[in-house]
């Protein structure tokens, strides 16, 4: 079964107490898209400019995903440069949104109707332009971030009040209901209509939240890390990629698939870029699955 993607792809300058990486492959969709891949098809919809580099293209089309919502316009692709002085938070020192500034998601007729949607971390109105223009879907999710929570709180609540699953990190969503108690606040969000939330937890792992039960999934441990930008997009694409795989939201795929999400987060922080999301295959990854299942 497919699972459509849409989201930001861009070249990220990355400093962290590991080294120091430029121009190298990031974006919400990218790093959501490749996790996904390990599972299920994927169709990518996103904007990159004329110079994103032929490379990374040839990377998206060896992992089997379906460019034919990828636009290239003239100009440059988005860029983010940011730091690490830790691996718990990034200091942002530019962000260029480029050709990314006027994207205006067009879902190519294959991606109309699938199975899964994920709207990965844009502006809560293109999530919005983008469900407009769906035909049918088994299962919609969505991601976003403290910019948007403040920003635009209406409109992400319209967009929460239409999709089944939401990723969620502690501080969002604190920020996003005024709860300082994240239990009190996931039954908040389940009240306004998804079917479960996904709080990331970042190196202490996720908590899934659904009308009926709670599981509580500690991080994998990998050492040493490298980088943890686009752990939470890998989380999300390696969870949707397993639910797209095994077809329906049953308790035990659930949490299964927490489990998944959360190897392939921690095979994206043992790299920088997406390098960790590849380098192991699906053989690889169901081991590492099993030991998360025994250690928990």
């Amino acid at each position: 079964m497919s699972l459509v993607i849409v989201g930001s792809i861009g070249l990220d300058t990355v400093e962290t107490p590991a080294g120091k990486v430029s121009d190298i492959l990031g974006g919400s969709a990218s790093y959501g898209s490749i996790a996904a891949s390990n599972f299920t098809d994927v169709r990518l919809v996103g904007v990159v400019g004329s110079d994103f580099p032929s490379e990374a293209v040839e990377l998206f089309k060896t992992r089997g995903i379906d460019l034919q919502g990828l636009e290239v316009q003239p100009g440059k692709t988005f860029r983010w440069s940011g730091k690490y002085n830790d691996f718990n938070q990034a200091e942002t020192l530019s962000t260029d949104l480029n050709v990314f500034a006027d994207f205006q998601p067009k879902l190519p007729d294959n991606c109309r109707s699938c199975h899964s949607l994920f709207l990965a971390n844009i502006h809560p109105a293109l999530q919005l332009s983008v469900l407009a223009g769906v035909e049918h879907y088994a299962l919609v999710a969505c991601d976003t971030m403290n910019y948007w929570i403040n920003l635009c709180p209406d409109l992400l609540t319209q967009v929460i009040q239409k999709v089944d699953i939401v990723f969620i990190n502690e501080d969002e969503i604190r920020l996003y209901t005024g709860l300082d108690n994240i239990f009190e606040a996931a039954r908040g969000i389940l009240a306004l209509g998804p079917k479960v939330v996904l709080i990331k937890r970042g190196e202490y792992g996720s908590i899934m939240v659904t009308k009926d039960s709670y599981f509580f999934a500690p991080a994998y441990p990998i050492y040493p890390i490298k980088d943890t930008t686009g752990a939470g997009d890998s989380f999300a694409g390696g969870f949707l990629g397993y639910l797209a795989e095994r077809g329906d939201l049953s308790e035990e795929n659930l949490r299964a698939a927490v489990r998944y999400g959360t190897v392939m987060a921690a095979l994206d922080v043992s790299e920088f870029s997406v390098k960790g999301l590849i380098r192991i295959g699906r053989d690889k990854i169901d081991a590492m699955v099993q030991n998360l299942e025994r250690w928990t």
